[in-house]
């Protein structure tokens, strides 16, 4: 059972929604919520905790729906003259998307990333530590500091 309803997708939609289309909001609605808690797995803990970020879930969720209904057959592009159309790919694999901007969103964040190493507590790598670190009123022996000689 997803957060949203097919009610909020027909919010979203502007319109009546059918009772096929009803019955299609629906399973599709499960497998939004399915695909957000693949990448957000605390998605409903989160959820429960938050009002806002549950809203937010389920804003993602109608609008992915909504997608589908105002496009099932997963048009591109379409022509008149000789007629000729252009099937997105993703229609293939079911056309429920997430948008870059409704992962960030939802707080989600993928792309580039920095490896840092994880360090317990206070210690640093030398190299991490600022220039003033290395002067007068540091006790030799204490973590983070030079030692003994380097306070003349």
């Amino acid at each position: 059972m997803s957060l949203a309803t097919v009610e909020d997708v027909a919010a979203r939609l502007g319109r009546e929604t059918s009772s096929d289309e009803n019955e299609l909001a629906a399973t599709l609605l499960g497998d939004a919520e399915l695909m957000l808690r693949a990448r957000i797995p605390d998605l409903l803990e989160r959820a429960a905790k938050d009002p806002a970020f549950a809203d937010l879930v389920v804003m993602v969720e109608a609008n992915m729906v909504v997608r589908v209904l105002r496009n099932p057959d997963g048009y591109r592009q379409e022509s008149e003259g000789g007629y000729s159309y252009t099937v997105d790919t993703r229609a293939a694999a079911g056309f429920l998307t997430v948008l870059d901007d409704e992962w960030k969103l939802l707080g989600y964040r993928d792309g580039a990333f920095t490896i840092t190493p994880h360090l317990d507590g206070d210690r640093w790598p030398w190299w991490t530590k600022p220039p003033w670190a290395f002067q007068y009123d540091a006790t030799p022996g204490e973590p983070h500091t030079p030692p003994g000689w380097w306070h003349g």
